[in-house]
């Protein structure tokens, strides 16, 4: 009984009826709160996320996700890079209704749940598509690549920088080791026309852990003058 009433406990989000939540999501709110929902009732089941992020949804995963945003373009296209279950792209694509959002994503079950939320939400901004950002090189482009536990820094400058026009951001979302990996990746970044990068904190409601953001602009396209 006592284990049974831990994992009850260790189920329940502290940020659950908050009422901060609302207007810090602003007009965006139903759309999140629809996507938080169907986190909690399918996220387990469908293998998008563990039994334990339950009781953190709103911290570590939807409020992480949104604080990317102020550093992102109004409109324009944003690709989210190994979007997995929607996090950041679903929280951008509901918070910036007038940008494209396309989720790339390569594992079928994945792209069919993105796909779903995205018609339940009824986010017409929201492009779906299979395949690994290598398979896109050169077909697809953007104004900004946000990404969130895929890869270390110097893999994904090989794989988003071929993904931004000129002037184009990556927007990482990192943790406390965040330096390092930006001196580790410096000279792979410097050969595909990056920028230097920085870290930004960036914070959301009080009381909630900042999140700390790698940006990177795209300067020049290699071999273009």
């Amino acid at each position: 009984m006592a284990e049974a009433q831990s994992e009850a406990t260790d189920r329940v989000d502290p940020l659950d009826g908050d009422p901060r939540l609302e207007p810090f999501f602003g007009t965006s709110w139903p759309a999140v709160l629809g996507f938080h929902d169907l986190l909690v009732s399918q996220g387990e089941l469908r293998g998008l996320v563990g039994p334990r992020e339950l009781s953190r949804l709103w911290e570590r995963h939807l409020l992480n996700s949104a604080a990317v945003v102020p550093f992102l373009p109004r409109g324009g296209r944003i690709i989210d890079l190994g979007s997995g279950a929607g996090l950041p792209g679903i929280v951008v694509a509901a918070m910036l209704p007038d940008a494209e959002v396309v989720l790339l994503e390569p594992m079928e079950r994945r792209t069919t749940w993105l796909s779903e939320v995205a018609e339940q939400l009824g986010l017409d901004n929201v492009v779906v598509r299979r395949g690994r950002a290598q398979d896109e090189h050169g077909r697809l482009v953007g104004a900004a690549v946000t990404v969130r536990a895929v890869a270390s820094l110097d893999k994904l400058y090989r794989m988003a920088m071929p993904l931004l026009q000129a002037g184009g951001s990556l927007l990482a979302l990192k943790g406390s080791k965040a330096e390092d990996e930006i001196e580790a990746a410096k000279h792979v970044g410097r050969k595909l026309g990056a920028g230097v990068a920085s870290v930004v904190d960036a914070p959301t409601i009080e009381g909630v852990e900042v999140t700390r953001v790698v940006r990177v602009v795209r300067e020049a396209v290699p071999g273009v003058r």
